[in-house]
């Protein structure tokens, strides 16, 4: 059958043999947080019936027996959440089963979540705090592999994780040693470890992007532009809800999001359903997201065999897309994790960075009036000058090029040049970075406000229609000013060609020097008139 869930694709927990060794592998899950230092690990197998490597070789089965013995891990755990001095947890990377269960008990309609929350699982998000009372009905559905998981915790105080086959690691502040009584007086077989095997830090590399508001404001200005209008909610592990966004329908959107979900945005639907239909690999799974006509976004998870009831199912669908299971197949525009409401990124969780992600956690290293170097790529026909700065593209617009002129970019900067420049602007909603060459080098206009009124010789490099324009310093890329026609000769001249010409040496005289509007004003006429006097 077709299954109707929308799934964060990363797969759940391995199957294990009941080994002490296997047992203590983390779950991908686990990223990044302390764990209270002293650590222990709840077994109903006797340490007495394991071979040489640590394998289990007695009579208990793996599985939960629904009884007394799955009543006295409860009660354990109880007591260590007493010795510590908890009365509440904290719901930490809750999911549910993904497209196989590993198990070895189905799961159950539900995942063992009904009477404890509500049939839209509000309440069941990563942060929500639970009595320990309702934390041990979790405990209790997790030990029956009912399919909803989760770790629970107070944070660097109490932690309790259920492993595969009945093994139950509990971490806290406190050295617990009344509640390792309890727990062999219960018949369970209690052992403090050196570690837990949740300890380790398995984050990926780089830094996760928050939901923070630079991140709203790149997905309105992404809506606006057409670029992105869908975002898929990652609410728990391997389950998401789809929303189609507008200007109009962002905000609403954004109020209704689960706590702490992943975000991820995504290019409009393909209209042609049909096309996305026959365009299904031969093998595999695939994740098909659909609208139907009355405007309501669905998913469902179907492998080749399914094809068919797939394309029943979505038959009247006005648009729809296929993604590949595998998440470094897929290809969002960007992604993030929604903070706390104090700004703060909590979640462990990650969400598969994309080049928009990277491209922000570069940018978040840079600001204004900040140094690099970088490397020229490309001098567009427009005149922009790319450069690669640390695997970013960054632009320098032609007025930054040089504060002395220039025909053409090529003339200052050629491709393969490694220039240093200074940044300008980063805009993380564009993902742009402007820089300027010219920055750091010194403005030669101002020391020509102090040369108002001089008398100063220089080159005539070209004529215009209403004057000529003279280079007054003496070099090749010198700065140059205007001489309007009406300052060329005392007399009336009708065109600047009638007077000089290009390369023709001339005298004149610096009327203004306006640094704001990079103009030199000039005249040959009061020069002569100065020379008279």
């Amino acid at each position: 059958m077709v299954i109707l869930v929308a799934a964060m694709r990363r797969l759940s927990r391995p199957a294990l043999p009941v080994t002490a060794s296997a047992a203590e592998r983390a779950s991908p899950t686990t990223t990044g947080s302390s764990v209270p230092s002293f650590v222990y690990r709840i077994t109903k197998y006797d340490p007495a019936d394991r071979d040489e490597h640590g394998g289990y070789i007695g009579a208990e089965d793996s599985t939960s027996d629904h009884g007394p013995v799955e009543a006295a891990y409860l009660e354990a755990v109880a007591a260590f959440a007493e010795d510590t001095g908890v009365d509440r947890l904290a719901i930490r990377e809750p999911g549910l089963p993904g497209h196989v269960h590993f198990g070895r008990e189905p799961t159950i309609d539900g995942y063992g979540l009904a009477g404890l929350f509500p049939p839209d699982l509000a309440g069941f998000h990563d942060g929500a705090e639970v009595t320990v009372p309702i934390g041990l009905e979790l405990v209790r559905g997790m030990l029956r592999d009912h399919g909803a998981w989760c770790r629970l915790a107070v944070e660097d105080r109490f932690d309790v994780q259920v492993d595969w086959d009945q093994y139950v690691y509990v971490s806290s502040d406190k050295a617990c040693e009344r509640a390792m009584a309890r727990t062999r007086a219960l018949g369970l077989f209690p052992e403090r470890l050196q570690a837990s095997p949740y300890e380790g830090d398995f984050d990926e590399p780089g830094v996760q992007r928050p939901a923070d508001e630079d991140f709203w404001a790149r997905l309105r200005w992404s809506v606006a532009m057409r670029h992105a209008v869908l975002l898929e909610e990652g609410y728990l592990h391997n389950a998401s809800r789809w929303h189609r966004l507008t200007e109009h329908t962002l905000d609403a959107v954004r109020g209704r999001l689960a706590p702490r979900a992943q975000l991820t945005v995504w290019p409009d639907l393909s209209t042609d359903v049909d096309a996305v239909l026959a365009s299904l690999p031969d093998e595999g799974t695939v994740e098909f997201v659909w609208e139907d006509e009355d405007g309501v976004l669905s998913s469902a998870l179907a492998d080749d065999s399914e094809y068919r009831q797939l394309a029943a199912h979505v038959a009247g669908a006005r648009a729809a897309m296929a993604l590949p299971w595998a998440l470094d197949e897929r290809h969002p525009l960007f992604t993030a994790v929604l903070p706390d409401s104090d700004g703060v990124l909590r979640a462990r969780w990650r969400t598969e960075s994309t080049p928009s992600d990277r491209n922000w956690a570069f940018l978040k290293t840079l600001h204004r009036g900040q140094i690099c170097t970088g490397t020229v790529t490309e001098i567009a026909d427009f005149g922009v000058t790319f450069v690669d700065i640390g695997g970013f593209t960054a632009m320098i617009n032609i007025p930054e090029l040089s504060w002395r002129p220039f025909e053409h970019p090529s003339d200052i900067v050629a491709i393969g040049q490694e220039i240093s420049a200074e940044i300008l602007d980063v805009d993380l909603v564009r993902e742009r970075v402007v820089l300027s060459l010219k920055a750091l080098h010194k403005d030669p206009m101002p020391s020509f406000v102090r040369q108002v009124g001089q008398i100063t010789n220089g080159v005539v490099t070209k004529l215009v229609p209403f004057g000529a324009f003279v280079r007054i310093e003496d070099r090749e890329d010198g700065l140059e000013g205007l001489v309007h026609l009406t300052e060329l000769a005392d007399g009336h001249a009708v065109r600047p060609e009638d007077v000089v010409q290009v390369g023709d040496a001339l005298t004149v005289k610096i009327v203004e020097v306006d640094p704001s509007r990079r103009r030199i004003t000039l005249s040959h006429r009061q020069a002569l008139a100065s020379g008279e006097r």
